[in-house]
């Protein structure tokens, strides 16, 4: 199988390899043989090689930049000169320093050999390091690519570049050799990548874990909407890519992404500014360098921006370059992560050591005249000769001070970064850098042959190795430093992520201090993050953490409705509809609640529905009840009446005994409506409709043997007038025989219904969203119209019996009041109707009650209450004489009629009557 080969190449990359392939067009087959020098580079730095038997490079940026220079084709080219001389990076160098010679002087570290080092400046620049690079892999000055012809102790490996970009450009030339290479500040993801960077290994965690605890901050304190700033260079590009893929998963949207110039420029400066202000995002991530930072905080100090929360990578979160007090107003409250930091003892006492006249290295003295503002009466500044602005001495630009410095400066006496040992953190990484390397040597020299590593149990040779065995040994080293951290690297070549976060605060009104507000660490599954609310200054107005949404929080009861064409963190909130809620903030789709429950008025809640039904216990069921128990009673009322006067004419007067059954049976309807009341049960359901239909059909079976009677008396009186006879015999049995069968019929009516398709307790969901109407559910409507349309029937018949005998010209024509109840009868529940089906709920039943009152109220008024007046109020009308029509009324307020039927109707046979019209 063929391994496919992929390379990933940049636009510096690719210059140095184009030079690399013109060079080997005229390779040197071996030192000492003429070679054609086609350039020589300028290269600043610190050496102690003397006396060592290894060598370890080391790359850090003394200066900023390079200066450009305006070469014309006509002139030979220059190596560029650097200004701008970098403080911090020369306390990384004597940590450095401090570190090898702190393991020469330890006997359980590489007792038998000492270590040197060769150490160049990079300027902060790719073209820089890659000459440094060059430097190292030859020997010389000059580049010979794939030869190395130095005469001293050979390079065992390098430490640096600094900056990621720098690293990435190096990295990809030691690794053609795989030559090891440590980086103590190159934290891009991208050097992960061991199929690019081979040999490339580092203290300082992966910017992997970093933008993945960005993440992880930016959502802890709930910000969706946030800018990103990033140098334009692989560490500010890979950073915040990792970072957007991360928070994306969590809901979080870009406001904006903006990318810091690598060479100044005014207009994209103001152009972030502008940005900055205008956007409604209040919380800021930066992935930079202080250097490339520190421009836009220039121009930052500038304008009047307040109220933004800036969450700060590695590289500049504790740089004095950017960490001014002149910039407090607009960073303080800054969040950084930073790498472990440690108190090395004895290395302040180092960095205090330092002075141009211990040695001859020109950085020295730069050092020394930028610190204190003078200048040295040497030569190298042409003080005597020619005081001027600038100078450009050992290959830097410097201010010249027409100060002269004496040597006796105190470092006291200034507050300078490179004194200033409270915040080690990329110092304590290169002095990790060191022991790996040191460590990892002594992997290699206690080397026992036949046990070692390597093909054959082969041991290396501690001061003649290939540099891929010492890969091997820096790969598997593992080792405690005296901070009782435990270094190893992981498939990648990587560190554990471990990172303090720290917050920028004012201490004691006069410095910018770091104040550590939380840990981050980054393990496999997973990571632990770790706040301390109460320790974190916010610069805000209010003092409390920043507001940084597109759109404010939906909050419980409302959904988010996305806005055409914004990012998903730009919505609109939208309350639920009825019947839905949400008990969470920032909901995407409201919950439907289940069917006995319904939304609350926030929508936030389902509640339990009212149930509602006619109550025993409310004003509307207690009046009706009282209704139903005061009809009854007054039916009780004329029963007793009855009772007491059962042998008075009225009484006897057609049938008594279906009197007495009318009487009974308006009980039942009276006391069947309080059936209706009160919660629906099983039984009640049941009983109340098939009671009320027993109870009409009883009634008005018995009215209709009472009209059927009447009718036929009608007749009789006609056919006397004609001068007929005709024999009628109906007698009282027969009138029972028709009460009895129209209740029969009713009956099994009922008891068909109750058996095939009975009624039952109904929950009522659709009438009423907010409620549940318990009501009942009568069944089969075809059964529930047969019984009360057998009632109806009855009642036509009635009232057409009664509407034929209301003329008989009786003192007491029964007919008559039978015709009026049955007009209110028919008026009642023709007006129930459309009533009964244009309510809901309690009001529906309450409307069929007030029919059953009602009707059954009309049948009493009509039918005994005219009884019951004269046989209470005008008792000498009560007479067989009056009522059979024998004798006449003196009482002309009283309705002129009586009886049609003798009071003998009760015991004998009606035989052939003849009456009078």
């Amino acid at each position: 199988m063929k391994r496919k080969l992929h390379f990933y190449m940049d636009h510096n990359m690719f210059l140095i390899l184009v030079a690399i392939v013109i060079s080997l067009q005229n390779p040197c087959l071996v030192c000492g043989q003429e070679c054609r020098l086609i350039g020589k580079f300028d290269l600043h730095g610190f050496v102690e090689s003397k006396n060592h038997e290894l060598i370890i490079g080391g790359m850090f940026p003394f200066h900023f930049r390079t200066i450009l220079n305006n070469d014309t084709d006509m002139e030979e080219p220059k190596s560029p000169k650097c200004e701008g001389f970098n403080f911090r990076a020369l306390r990384w160098t004597r940590a450095m320093m401090f570190a090898i010679d702190e393991v020469n002087k330890r006997r359980d570290i590489l007792p038998r050999i000492t270590l040197g080092y060769q150490i160049f400046d990079t300027c902060f620049t790719i073209s820089k390091s890659v000459e440094a690079t060059l430097s190292f892999l030859t020997g010389q000055n000059e580049t010979h690519p794939n030869f190395r012809c130095s005469a001293g102790a050979p390079l065992a490996a390098v430490i640096g570049a600094g900056g990621s970009a720098l690293s990435i450009a190096t990295a990809r030339i030691l690794g053609l050799y795989y030559f090891p290479q440590v980086g103590y500040a190159s934290s891009c993801s991208v050097l992960s990548d061991k199929f690019q960077f081979p040999s490339f290994l580092r203290t300082i965690p992966s910017d992997q874990a970093q933008s993945k605890g960005f993440a992880e901050l930016v959502t802890y304190f709930g910000w969706t909407w946030v800018g990103t700033i990033a140098a334009d260079d692989d560490y500010g590009k890979y950073g915040i890519k990792v970072f957007k893929e991360e928070v994306e998963k969590n809901g979080v949207c870009i406001a904006f992404s903006e990318t810091l110039p690598r060479i100044y420029n005014k207009e994209t400066i103001d152009t972030i500014v502008k940005t900055i202000r205008t956007s409604s995002a209040n919380v800021i991530v930066i992935f930079s360098s202080d250097i490339d930072l520190s421009a836009l905080m220039e121009a930052l100090a500038e304008t009047n921006i307040t109220g933004k929360t800036y969450i700060a990578s590695e590289a500049w979160t504790t740089s004095a370059l950017i960490a001014k007090p002149q910039y407090f107003s607009f960073l303080g409250g800054t969040i950084g992560f930073a790498i472990r930091r440690a108190d090395i003892p004895g290395f302040e006492q180092f960095l205090l050591d330092i002075h141009p006249e211990h040695g001859t290295d020109d950085l020295v003295y730069e050092f020394w005249e930028e610190a204190f503002n003078c200048t040295w009466p040497t030569q190298r500044a042409a003080f005597y000769t020619n005081i001027s602005i600038e100078a450009i001495v050992a290959g830097r630009r410097r201010n010249i001070s027409p100060r002269l410095c004496t040597g006796q400066e105190k470092f006291k006496d200034i507050l300078n970064t490179y004194t200033d040992v409270s915040e080690l953190r990329i110092t304590y990484s290169v002095y990790k850098s060191i022991y790996t390397i040191a460590n990892a040597l002594h992997d290699l020299d206690i080397c026992v042959p036949g046990k070692g590593p390597f093909p054959g149990g082969a041991c290396a040779n501690l001061l003649d190795f290939e540099p891929w065995q010492l890969m091997y040994y820096l790969k598997n080293t593992k080792f405690t430093v005296f901070t009782n951290e435990s270094i190893k690297f992981d498939e990648s070549g990587d560190v554990e992520g471990n990172y303090d976060i720290l917050n920028w605060q004012w201490r004691n009104n006069e410095t910018l201090s770091f104040i550590k507000m939380g840990h981050y660490k980054s393990k496999t599954g997973g990571f632990d993050l770790k706040i301390d609310n109460s320790s974190i200054f916010w610069n805000t107005p209010n003092g409390l953490p920043p507001v940084s949404v597109c759109s404010n929080s939906c909050i419980p009861g409302t959904r988010k409705g996305i806005r055409q064409g914004e990012p998903v963190c730009c919505f609109d909130c939208i309350n639920c509809a009825e019947g839905e809620i949400t008990n969470e903030t920032d909901a995407r789709e409201c919950i439907q609640c289940p069917p006995d429950f319904w939304s609350n008025a926030h929508r936030n809640e389902c509640v339990l529905k009212e149930v509602e039904f006619l109550a025993t216990d409310e004003a509307l069921g207690i009046t009706l009840i009282f209704l139903a128990v005061f009809g009854a009673s007054l039916v009780i009322a004329f029963t007793v009446i009855y009772i007491m006067y059962r042998e008075t004419a009225l009484v006897k007067a057609n049938d008594r005994s279906l009197s007495f059954l009318i009487q009974v049976s308006l009980v039942c309807t009276f006391m069947t409506s309080i059936l209706f009341v009160g919660k629906p049960e099983a039984w009640s359901c049941m009983a109340r409709q098939t009671t009320l239909a027993l109870g009409f059909s009883l009634c008005l079976s018995c009215i209709l043997g009472k009209t059927i009677v009447l009718m036929l008396a009608k007749r009789a009186a006609k056919l006397k007038k004609a001068e007929k006879t005709s024999s009628i015999n109906f007698t009282p049995m027969y009138q029972k025989i028709v009460a009895v069968t129209g209740l029969v019929i009713e009956v099994g009516i009922c008891t068909a219904y109750l058996i095939l398709t009975p009624p039952w307790v109904y929950k009522n969901m659709e009438s009423q969203n907010i409620k549940i109407i318990l009501e009942c559910n009568e069944g089969s409507i075809e059964f529930l119209c047969s019984m009360f349309g057998f009632d109806v029937f009855l009642a036509i018949l009635c009232f057409i019996t009664a509407f034929v005998a209301r003329k008989l010209p009786d003192n007491f024509n029964e007919a008559k009041f039978i015709t009026f109840g049955m007009l209110v009868f028919f008026i009642v529940w023709i007006s129930f109707v459309p009533a009964y089906l244009s309510t809901r709920g309690k009001f529906k039943v309450a409307v069929e009650i007030f029919a059953i009152l009602a009707s059954s109220f009309g049948l009493l008024g009509c039918i005994y209450v005219p009884k019951g007046y004269i046989i209470l109020i005008k008792p000498e009308r009560n007479t067989e004489e009056i009522v059979g029509g024998k004798a006449a009324t003196n009482d002309k307020s009283a309705p002129a009629t009586s009886a049609s039927i003798t009071s003998e109707i009760n015991n004998t046979t009606v035989s052939t009557v003849v009456l009078d019209d």
